[in-house]
C-alpha cells in the first residue's frame, strides 16, 4: 500500500491528508535548520522544491488542514555573525514556486480570482538571477547602507563591500527619485568572471568555488573589502523596498526609472499580457538561457500594475502578486556507498545516503536524503545500487530511483534500525497522528535522555531565529555538555558562574570568554514570541509563536493558559483554537509538552533567568481594533481573502466561527448557519456596504 508520502494528492483521504502535512512540516523544518542555520543542506533545490509543491497541493485541496507550522509561512536564511545586523524598511520576501505551464495558469487564474477580473492581466516577466539578494538605501540620492536579505526582516550590512561594485552607483543618476528609497536586486557574476577567478585561484593554490553563485555570495561577503573589490562582481536591479514617497504605476515603468537612474537591469525583461504572455515569456527565457553569459534558474512574473499589487497583499512570507517559475532540475547517476541515521530535535531519524562522489551542473554531490524507512522501501534502494540523481542548485541532490540492471549480485535490502543510534540505544517508535494512524515517521524515544536530542534542543534554542546567541555553535554546546555544564536552556544563563573553568579550555581565552559571557547576557531581555519559538514544541513554528505572543501578550498570561491547555480546560482551549491559523496539531504539542512535570519545570527554570518583554500591543485605533469578526456569506466587492487581510490590517481579529466572543458578523448573500448562530447569541450583523463604511471611518 501506497505510504501518504508518496501517494497522489487527488487520492488522498483525510487522515492521509494529516499524515502527510505532519511529515512535510517536520522534512521542511529540518533542512531550514541545516540550510539556514548550520550551514548543512542535506537536500537540493529541486529536492526542497518538491516538498513545498507537495505541502502546498495538500493544503489547496484541505484548506482546513493548512497546519500553524505550514513551510507556506516561513522565508529567509539566518544573518552570519561576522556583519552587524541591519534591519529592513520592508522585510524582503521570498516568492512561491511554480514549475509547469499548469502553475502559471493557476498563478494568472487566482490573481483574476482575488481582483474579481474578468480582463487580461498585464505582467513583467523578469529572469531569476542566481546570485545573492542585497538591497542598498539611498538617502538624498546617495548610497548609505546596503544589505544582504538574511531572515528577511533582518540581514548583514554589507556597505563598505558593497561600494566596491562598480555597477551599483554610489550616487543616483537622472531625476524623479525618492528622497529615500531601498533599491533592491542581485549580485552575481558572469560565465567568464566565474572560470578567470577559480583559474587564479587554482594557480595560487587556495580554495576554488562550486559555481558562481557561490562565489558571489563569497565575494561580496568578505570582512575584508579590499578582497571584495578585486572580484570582478556585477549587479541587477529588479525591485524597492522602503520607499518615502511613490514614483511609479506600474512594475515595468519602476524597471525603466531604476535604469535611468544608473542601475543595470535585465534585458531579457519583457512586458506580457495573459497567460499566453507568461507562457511565451517562459519559453523565450528557456530557450536564451545557455547564451546570456551568467546564470538564471527561472523566470520571475509579477503583476505589473502596482495598485494591484498593493490590493493583492501577501500571504504570510510571499505575495499574491508575483511568483518564481523554476527551470527543471539536472541529473546524474552514482553508486549509493551506505546509509547513515540523522537524529532530530524532536528524535525524527532521517537517513542520509553516501553517495560516490559525482558531479552535476558542475558541483560535486556526496550526501542525499532518503526521507524516511517508507521511502528507502519505495525505491527499493540497497547499498552498491547505482541511483539517480537530481538537483537544480547548489546542494544535495534528490534520489528519484535505481537503476536495477546495474544492481550487484550481493546487494541486501536496508533494514531500518529498531535502536537510536545514540549510546543509550533507545527503542524507535513509529509516529502516530491523533487518530492512531501511522505516519512515516520514526522517532527515537529517549527524548532529552537521547544525547542527539538534547543538543539538537541546545541548538534550537540558541539559533539565529530563537535566541541568536553567537558563539554556542556544535563545538561549543557538545563540549558544554559532555562536562555536565550544560542540560538546559537555563543552563546558558549559568555559564557566567563558569568562568574560570572556561578560560583554562584550549582556545578559549579571555577575549571569547568575554565576547561570548556578554552575548549571552545580552539575552536575557527577549521578546515573547522568541521565548515560546525557543522553547522547541512541536508544531510552534516563527509565525506561531508570533501569532501565540500577540494572542497571550505576556509571559504570565501565556504560561497560565498553557497550564490550562495542558488540563483541557475547554475555555483554554477554545481561546487558543480561536487564534488565527493556529489548529489541533498546535493544541495537543502544547498540551502534551506542559503536561510533563520536567517541561514545565525546564521552562520555569528558565523564565527565572530572563526578562520577557510583553507582545506589540494590537492596534487600538480604528473603529474595529480588538474587535472579533467573522465573514460569511459571498462578498461581492472583495474578496474573502481581500477582507480578512483588511481587518487584520485595522486590528481586529478574524475568526471562521461564530461564537459569544463574537463581535461582529458580516454577512452576505448565502450566509446560512453562522447567521443563524449570530442572531440566537444578539451579535451585531453587518451587510458588506456597512462594514466598508465602518472601516472607512
Amino acid at each position: 500500500m501506497d505510504s501518504a508520502r508518496a501517494k497522489p494528492v487527488d487520492q488522498l483521504t483525510e487522515a492521509e491528508a494529516v499524515e502527510a502535512l505532519t511529515f512535510l512540516a517536520d522534512e521542511i523544518a529540518a533542512h531550514d535548520i541545516r540550510y539556514y542555520q548550520q550551514d548543512e543542506p542535506s537536500i537540493s533545490d529541486a529536492d526542497y522544491d518538491a516538498l513545498k509543491q507537495r505541502n502546498a497541493e495538500i493544503e489547496a485541496r484541505f484548506p482546513h488542514l493548512v497546519r500553524d507550522n505550514s513551510p507556506s509561512l516561513r522565508v529567509g536564511a539566518a544573518r552570519s555573525e561576522q556583519f552587524a545586523p541591519v534591519e529592513h524598511g520592508v522585510p524582503m520576501l521570498s516568492l512561491d514556486n511554480a514549475f509547469s505551464d499548469e502553475d502559471a495558469v493557476e498563478f494568472d487564474a487566482r490573481v483574476r480570482r482575488f481582483l474579481k477580473l474578468d480582463e487580461a492581466v498585464a505582467y513583467t516577466a523578469e529572469p531569476k538571477i542566481d546570485g545573492l539578494s542585497c538591497s542598498i538605501r539611498y538617502e538624498n540620492g546617495v548610497l548609505v547602507r546596503a544589505a544582504t536579505r538574511g531572515d528577511g526582516r533582518v540581514g548583514e550590512d554589507v556597505t563598505a563591500n558593497v561600494r566596491t561594485v562598480g555597477e551599483i552607483p554610489k550616487r543616483l543618476a537622472g531625476k524623479g527619485w525618492p528622497e529615500v528609497i531601498e533599491i533592491r536586486g542581485e549580485v552575481y557574476l558572469g560565465h567568464e568572471e566565474f572560470a578567470a577567478l577559480n583559474a587564479a585561484a587554482e594557480a595560487a593554490g587556495q580554495k576554488t568555488y562550486a559555481n558562481p553563485r557561490n562565489a558571489a555570495a563569497g565575494s561580496l561577503r568578505q570582512i575584508d573589502p579590499k578582497v571584495t573589490a578585486q572580484r570582478p562582481l556585477r549587479f541587477f536591479a529588479y525591485a524597492w523596498g522602503l520607499v518615502s514617497e511613490p514614483f511609479a504605476t506600474s512594475q515595468w515603468e519602476a524597471l525603466q526609472l531604476l535604469k535611468s537612474w544608473g542601475f543595470p537591469t535585465t534585458p531579457e525583461s519583457q512586458c506580457v499580457t495573459g497567460v499566453e504572455g507568461l507562457l511565451a515569456a517562459y519559453r523565450d527565457m528557456e530557450a536564451a538561457r545557455p547564451k546570456l553569459g551568467y546564470d538564471i534558474d527561472g523566470v520571475v512574473y509579477k503583476v505589473d500594475r502596482l495598485d494591484w499589487q498593493q490590493r493583492l497583499g501577501f500571504v504570510s512570507r510571499a505575495p499574491r502578486w508575483g511568483v518564481a517559475r523554476k527551470f527543471p532540475a539536472q541529473q546524474a547517476r552514482t553508486v549509493l556507498e551506505a546509509i547513515d541515521i540523522q537524529v532530530g530535535r524532536t528524535g525524527a531519524m532521517t537517513p542520509v545516503a553516501r553517495l560516490t562522489p559525482v558531479t552535476v551542473g558542475g558541483v560535486v554531490v556526496t550526501n542525499a536524503t532518503l526521507h524516511n524507512a517508507d521511502e528507502i522501501a519505495r525505491l527499493d534502494v540497497r547499498i552498491g545500487d547505482t541511483v539517480i540523481l537530481q538537483r537544480a542548485g547548489d546542494v544535495i541532490p534528490q534520489i528519484l530511483g535505481v537503476v536495477p540492471e546495474e544492481r550487484p549480485k550481493d546487494a541486501v535490502s536496508y533494514e531500518f534500525p529498531h535502536v537510536c543510534p545514540c549510546p543509550l540505544h533507545t527503542e524507535v517508535v513509529r509516529e502516530t497522528t491523533a487518530s492512531g494512524a501511522e505516519t512515516v515517521v520514526r522517532r527515537c524515544s529517549g527524548e532529552f535522555a537521547c544525547p542527539f536530542q538534547k543538543l539538537a534542543h541546545l541548538r534550537h534554542f540558541v539559533s539565529r531565529r530563537a535566541f541568536d546567541i553567537e558563539g554556542l555553535g556544535e563545538k561549543q554546546l557538545t563540549l558544554f555538555n559532555e562536562r555536565g555544564w550544560l542540560n538546559s536552556p537555563a543552563d546558558i544563563f549559568r555559564l557566567h558562574e563558569k568562568r574560570e573553568e572556561l578560560l583554562a579550555l584550549e582556545r578559549f581565552g579571555e577575549t571569547s570568554v568575554k565576547n561570548l559571557l556578554e552575548g549571552i547576557e545580552a539575552r536575557r531581555t527577549i521578546s515573547l514570541d522568541r521565548f515560546i519559538y525557543g522553547l522547541g514544541i512541536r508544531h510552534i513554528g516563527e509565525t506561531t509563536a508570533v501569532v501565540m505572543a500577540r494572542g497571550y501578550h505576556t509571559a504570565d498570561a501565556f504560561l497560565e493558559a498553557m497550564d490550562r491547555v495542558a488540563a483541557r480546560d475547554p475555555e483554554a482551549v477554545q481561546e487558543l483554537d480561536d487564534m488565527d491559523q493556529i489548529g489541533g496539531a498546535v493544541i495537543d504539542a502544547a498540551a502534551a509538552f506542559f503536561a510533563e512535570d520536567h517541561n514545565r519545570a525546564m521552562v520555569q527554570d528558565l523564565k527565572a533567568q530572563l526578562a520577557v518583554q510583553d507582545a506589540e500591543a494590537p492596534k487600538t485605533d480604528t473603529a474595529v481594533a480588538g474587535k472579533t469578526v467573522v465573514f460569511t456569506g459571498a462578498l461581492e466587492k472583495m474578496t474573502r481573502d481581500e477582507a480578512k487581510a483588511q481587518a487584520e490590517r485595522l486590528g481586529a481579529k478574524v475568526s471562521g466561527s461564530v461564537s459569544k466572543k463574537t463581535d461582529l458578523v458580516v454577512a452576505g448573500p448565502g450566509a446560512g448557519s453562522k447567521l443563524k448562530t449570530a442572531a440566537e447569541l444578539g451579535i451585531q450583523v453587518l451587510t458588506e456596504d456597512e462594514w466598508l463604511e465602518l472601516v472607512a471611518g
